[in-house]
């Protein structure tokens, strides 16, 4: 057995950005050294349409502490971050005290207006990365609902759906998040938000689509038998 723990936060996203780096600092010290642990979407400032320069800036000192504290842990977390004159919501996995990866979002949501406030990042960026030798990639909320951003990580043993995922339809949020990890033969860890409107469902869930997931905690966690993924893709084989 190949154990690795995984951690999916949940939890709720204040006016405070302090506050909200507290907390996941806070959470981030519960979980395990050389564990992997994945954040809601934007969850230390969540949208912020009116602060977004302010966000931008706050985005460069949460940086430096999830750097440092990802020396012997896996943080993966989103933000809002400002090139130029554009804003982005930036993916960022932290790993061993380096920016392993990173990639802009894509697909933004019009319900959200997300469109008339942040500029969309280039599929391009939608690539495969290593985590100690575990092939991983990232979809960012929305993404979810395009399959061919699904075909750009073919292959990964581990996938990353952070989100603020709106509750009217947590169903779609269970039912993609699970039919990702069963179409892949992967791990995917679901981070969903926990304020009022949020559909939380966050969740791990397993190559044969069990869903280990509970929306009255803030940390949920699994120690995933990675070989469970070339059982699955063994037996079950769809060219993966």
């Amino acid at each position: 057995m190949i154990s690795k723990r995984l951690y999916s936060l949940q939890f709720k996203t204040k006016q405070n950005f302090e506050e909200n780096l507290a907390t996941l600092k806070n959470l981030i010290s519960k979980c395990r050294e050389d564990s992997i642990i994945l954040a809601p979407e934007v969850s230390l400032t969540h949208f912020s349409y009116q602060r977004m320069d302010e966000a931008a800036e706050f985005a460069k000192e949460a940086t430096e502490e999830l750097l440092a504290l990802s020396r012997e842990k896996t943080i993966i977390v989103t933000m809002i971050e400002k090139n130029k004159i554009d804003y982005f919501n930036n993916l960022k996995v932290f790993h061993r005290g380096e920016l392993l990866h990173k990639q802009s979002k894509s697909r933004l949501f019009p319900l959200g207006d997300e469109h008339n406030h942040f500029k969309a990042g280039s599929e391009e960026e939608i690539v495969p990365f290593e985590i100690d030798g575990i092939k991983c990639g990232a979809i960012n909320c929305f993404e979810l609902r395009f399959t061919e951003i699904w075909s750009r990580l073919k292959g990964c043993e581990l996938l990353f759906v952070p989100a603020q995922w709106g509750k009217e339809r947590k169903d779609h949020f269970e039912t993609l998040t699970k039919a990702l990890a069963i179409a892949n033969q992967a791990f995917v860890i679901a981070s969903d938000g926990a304020n009022d409107s949020m559909a939380k469902g966050s969740a791990i869930i397993s190559p044969f689509g069990i869903v280990t997931k509970d929306d009255e905690k803030e940390i949920i966690f699994l120690d995933a038998d990675l070989t469970e993924i070339k059982k699955v893709r063994r037996y079950i084989n769809v060219g993966l």
